[in-house]
């Protein structure tokens, strides 16, 4: 929604500028100038990009439409499964814990935690690091370089679509001039014409270099910046993870190691603790209702 208000604002504010200064605005009614910027521009965009990439970006626009980054439910979910997964590896047997995180679809731990179970690699993740804890031997500084790692390939494949519109961005405004000078190529061909004629056609090439710097700071390159925004966000879970997980490696208590992953949440967005508290207590207590439901 953020998106289509600014939007609105930039034309607004750009279109309304050129009329009260006496702009026509029929003037900037050239289609084929967009035609070959955006034509250009979406063909070098998938001479660039492999198709996964491409139909990524198009996810990810709509994940910048929707303002797609987790909510206070997101983080006391994520922790709240972390919570119940911990207290499992200190109650239960191997071979209990194992159920839960071979397959996460059927078990009752993450079944109370619908949003995270929807979010499939971050619920790999979590059982992936769960597995790894469960064999005994690894060290919480192994296990550390190695999340570390997970979550920097991880950032790295959702930013994709972010830097490929950056490089889309960053040259529409060439485009642009590519638009106007076949425009001038057009008017140079009616020299003999009367002036307003030649003035509308120079009119037109110029728009070209207009749409080209326009399209590329008004609307690709903010779009592009607010991929970023919202992926960083999400990606966030998974450090909320690393850092739980570690604690509970390296000796606390379930409800001290959430309070680890609990601060690596941004200030603005981060649930209380009574919230937290309030939280891991209600789903511990219906995972134990379901858990005696199953036997």
């Amino acid at each position: 929604m953020s998106i289509l208000i600014g939007l609105v604002v930039t034309m607004g504010c750009v279109l309304g500028g050129f009329m009260a200064m006496g702009g026509h605005i029929d003037v900037l009614m050239q289609p084929w100038e967009f035609v070959i910027i955006g034509g250009a521009a979406f063909g070098t965009f998938l001479v660039a990009n492999p198709m996964a990439t491409v139909r990524d970006t198009g996810k990810a626009c709509m994940e910048a439409f929707r303002q797609a980054t987790p909510k206070e439910r997101d983080y006391l979910e994520t922790l709240g499964v972390l919570h119940s997964l911990m207290r499992e590896l200190r109650t239960k047997s191997r071979s209990e814990v194992e159920a839960h995180i071979d397959n996460p679809s059927e078990s009752t731990v993450f079944q109370a935690f619908p949003t995270v179970l929807k979010r499939h690699d971050l619920t790999h993740f979590i059982c992936d690091y769960c597995r790894l804890i469960i064999i005994g031997n690894a060290r919480s500084h192994e296990i550390e370089a190695l999340m570390d790692e997970e979550i920097h390939t991880i950032r790295s494949d959702k930013l994709k679509s972010y830097h490929a519109l950056v490089a889309v961005a960053d040259g529409l405004p060439a485009l642009g001039i590519v638009a106007a000078v076949l425009g001038v190529v057009k008017a140079m061909g009616a020299l003999d014409q009367s002036p307003e004629i030649l003035g509308a056609l120079i009119g037109a090439a110029l728009v070209g270099t207009f749409l080209g710097i326009f399209l590329s700071y008004a609307v690709v390159g903010p779009i592009a910046t607010k991929i970023k925004i919202v992926r960083d966000k999400n990606n966030r879970l998974y450090v909320i993870v690393k850092q739980t997980l570690l604690a509970y490696m390296n000796g606390s208590l379930p409800q001290v190691a959430i309070e680890f992953g609990r601060k690596t949440i941004s200030s603005y967005d981060r649930p209380s603790i009574d919230a937290v508290e309030q939280s891991t207590m209600n789903t511990a207590a219906a995972a134990g209702d379901a858990a005696k439901k199953a036997a």
